[in-house]
């Protein structure tokens, strides 16, 4: 069994304003979780994976677009499945950073 706080996990920035911790890496066979942090007013461009993601939004506020530029707003609770391949992105459009769960396959 793996018991950590999430804040002990080193933020690894990954471009100016956003970083990542990653919670659960190597010790899981199947999946990784993380915790991506990005800061107000930041925009995480529109990219895709050939993987999903799970999200659940744990504080602030912003946006998530996809590839036909619809917008959905993101706030603490809310959660969100991307297909593998689906073009998406996030904004923060909120005055704190905007945190969020993200588990994708290993």
């Amino acid at each position: 069994m793996l018991l950590k706080a999430a804040e002990s996990v080193t933020l690894e920035p990954v471009q100016a304003g956003i970083g990542i911790r990653w919670l659960i890496k190597d010790d899981a066979p199947n999946f990784a979780m993380r915790v991506i942090e990005i800061e107000p007013g930041v925009v995480f461009s529109p990219h895709h994976h050939p993987y999903e993601h799970e999200i659940y939004v744990l504080e602030g506020s912003g946006i998530v677009t996809n590839s036909e530029g619809d917008v959905e707003d993101m706030y603490p609770g809310v959660f969100l499945y991307v297909p593998p391949d689906e073009v998406h992105g996030y904004r923060n459009t909120g005055d704190v950073t905007l945190k969020f769960i993200c588990v994708i396959p290993q």
